[in-house]
């Protein structure tokens, strides 16, 4: 390793893979003062970045490529990426396979690359959410496939970042996790992240490993829990606001990830609950707690469905609004979105749909092009409207004047996903509100003196 270059702040180095985690990664590390080479397959996105153009919807990540220019390379050259880099970041996808563990073929794929090229000692960092032992493997592979005669470390740094505050969570995150089997590793790492002033935890790769699924996982089982707690909330008639509040202040439990709703969504909680629950069975485990999560969460993305039924025996014809589309505002993720869901069941059951959403519409347009209506507005989403289903607490939504939905819709019907209005305001606007772990809100009659024959 050249010395020199170590202990220089500025380091050079490559990231292999341009989704969220890798771009992400790599324009915080241009933030604090890195040369970094983004590396990406797709030419369409290489050449989108070279304009100063994110290809992904992140807030202030945009922002931060432009600010960070100079400092930043975009390239599907990975031979050039390599071949010098002091550190090379793995960020390329995991997806799950249908058995639920996790596909690691885009990784070991880079493995292989990186093995071919590298030209100099080098460390190379697995960004990606990979199960326990992985990077055990990743090593190995690139020491069998290597053709230069250089030395490698391969460490693990799983990230925590969310979709809508990555930046912030990369920039001010809470620990840095360091999976390193040498101190070299460990000097090399600290070298990268020293600017960021994070503290560090330091341990063995496969604890690294381990401590981002539990991480996640325990975050998703939160979310299904507080879910169960507010389906019992509506049936025993407690508020499930209320419920969290009281829960909330116990130091011990905190208020995050308490939010009652129709499950959790994106890229990583489903995958990653789905990955440690086949790695326990792989071992012959099984983590009940996990199980639960996955089956509740599955459970809990048609419960406004169900809801819906006690108001209307069928869909057919009726005119149905649908606000939001993504798997949680900030981001233009749809990912296992409760929209995917429960879309395709309104429609089969023949309603006519219209759609608002702020930034996913046109992802969303990739798989229903011309099957649901296009709204530019909430306004115009719920004029003329039966029903209305709320899936994503986008800002707007939950600013937007509640009065506009009984002045607007035929049948002012809202059923909420997300808890975006008080019950008082609901019941001043004269809607019938349907809401999740809260009493409804049953507004018979409306302005115009229509009564709604469809209740039951």
């Amino acid at each position: 390793m050249n010395i020199k270059k170590i202990g220089c702040d500025i380091m050079k180095i490559a990231v292999a893979g341009t989704g969220y985690v890798g771009l992400v990664t790599a324009v915080c590390l241009a933030e604090k003062g890195h040369n970094v080479t983004c590396v990406d397959i797709n030419q369409d996105k290489i050449d989108l970045m070279k304009q100063g153009i994110s290809p992904i919807y992140e807030q202030g990540l945009q922002d931060l490529m432009l600010k960070n220019k100079e400092s930043l390379i975009y390239t599907s050259d990975y031979v050039e990426a390599y071949k010098n880099a002091e550190v090379i970041f793995i960020g390329v996808g995991t997806p799950e396979n249908k058995s639920g563990s996790a596909n690691l073929e885009f990784v070991n794929e880079v493995a292989i690359q990186i093995a071919h090229t590298i030209e100099e000692n080098c460390v190379i960092v697995v960004k990606s959410t990979v199960p326990v032992g992985t990077n055990d493997k990743i090593e190995q592979l690139i020491i069998e496939n290597l053709k230069n005669d250089v030395s490698i470390s391969v460490v693990s740094n799983p990230e925590f970042l969310s979709q809508g505050t990555a930046i912030k969570d990369t920039l001010y995150a809470k620990r840095m996790v360091l999976g390193v089997e040498s101190k070299h590793a460990e000097m090399i790492m600290k070298k990268v992240y020293d600017p960021f002033n994070i503290p560090y935890v330091v341990t063995d790769r496969r604890s690294a490993e381990m401590i981002k699924y539990a991480s996640n996982d325990f975050l998703a089982l939160k979310i299904s829990y507080i879910n169960e707690i507010a389906n019992l909330c509506e049936i025993v008639d407690a508020n499930i606001e209320d419920v969290v509040q009281g829960m909330g202040m116990d130091p011990r439990i905190g208020g995050q990830f308490l939010n009652a709703g129709i499950g959790y969504g994106g890229s990583c909680f489903p995958k990653d609950t789905k990955a440690l629950h086949w790695l326990a069975n792989f071992n012959d485990y099984e983590i009940k707690t996990i199980k639960a999560t996955i089956e509740v969460n599955e459970n809990q993305k048609i419960k406004l469905i169900k809801k819906a039924r006690k108001y209307y025996d069928s869909f057919n014809n009726l005119e149905v609004a649908i606000l939001g589309l993504t798997f949680k505002p900030g981001t233009d993720d749809l990912r296992e979105a409760p929209s995917l869901v429960n879309i395709p069941i309104l429609l089969e059951d023949g309603a006519n749909v219209r759609v608002w959403d702020p930034v996913g519409a046109d992802n969303f347009r990739k798989n229903f092009s011309t099957q649901v209506r296009y709204c530019q507005s909430i306004e115009e989403a719920i004029t003329n409207a039966d029903l209305c289903f709320i899936f994503t607490e986008w800002p707007e939504v939950k600013q937007f004047d509640i009065s506009n939905y009984s002045k607007l819709m035929n049948c002012p019907i809202v059923i909420d996903g997300r808890n975006c209005y008080s019950l008082e305001s609901a019941e001043e606007a004269g809607i019938v509100y349907d809401s999740i772990g809260r009493k409804k809100v049953n507004n018979m009659e409306y302005s115009t003196g229509m009564k709604l024959s469809v209740m039951k």
